[in-house]
């Protein structure tokens, strides 16, 4: 389904990223994972240290990579939050760094050379639970409903242009760290990690050409 591609996976370093870098390495794509983790290692494909929030970095680490033609933003974050109202700059800040400056610096410079070549894909995360505000989220959830917007604006810039652009909105991802925080949940009706890299590398693929601007809800049993 990926054959002959080359497919960048941002957040490469994380749960969900190493699982879309192995999906689509299992489907034939020659891959490349990007994190700020230092010197991580895949098994599954070449990998790169870079602040995403760094533009100059973004950019000399695209200029490294040269030719691809399929992006994964996997990239991002979520922390729970005080009321709206106590809401202080630095976990506002923050949330909107790690879910959307992320996101507009790897875009900034990887649009370009999508526009360039004539054809591409790119598959956002954004989230269900921004569909609308939810108590005690409020900065999570306005960071994941702004990736969910560019990702429909970007779309209608780019369908003509031979990209398509489009965005998984997950529930509950079966992770680790979800497992420790939530020790109570019903872990099997979460969304696993492969099963959301499946409907991620579906989008990637060719087989969702005619597919622009969507936001896809993966929210399992939810």
């Amino acid at each position: 389904m990926l054959e002959n591609t080359r497919v960048v996976v941002t957040g490469g370093a994380g749960v969900l990223g190493a699982a879309v870098a192995d999906k689509a390495n299992t489907l034939g794509a020659d891959v490349v994972l990007l994190d700020v983790v230092p010197e991580f290692e895949s098994p599954v494909g070449e990998t790169h240290t870079v602040n995403l929030t760094d533009a100059s970095a973004v950019a000399a680490c695209f200029d490294a990579i040269g030719t691809f033609d399929r992006l994964a933003n996997i990239a991002g974050g979520f922390d729970m939050g005080p009321t709206v109202h106590e809401t202080e700059d630095q976990l506002w800040d923050g949330l909107f760094e790690i879910n959307v400056t992320t996101l507009r610096r790897v875009l900034n410079v990887a649009v370009p050379k999508l526009v360039d070549a004539g054809r591409g894909s790119i598959v956002n995360v954004g989230a269900l639970g921004a569909l609308r505000g939810t108590g005690n989220m409020g900065a999570y959830t306005a960071a994941k409903s702004t990736v969910m917007r560019l990702t429909e604006a970007l779309s209608d810039e780019v369908k003509n242009k031979g990209i398509n652009v489009n965005a998984v909105l997950p529930s509950l991802i079966d992770t680790p760290r979800n497992r420790s925080d939530m020790p109570g949940a019903d872990f099997d009706t979460w969304v696993s990690p492969d099963d959301l890299a499946n409907v991620v590398c579906f989008l990637l693929s060719d087989r969702a050409r005619a597919v622009h601007g969507a936001l896809v809800p993966v929210n399992g049993l939810v």
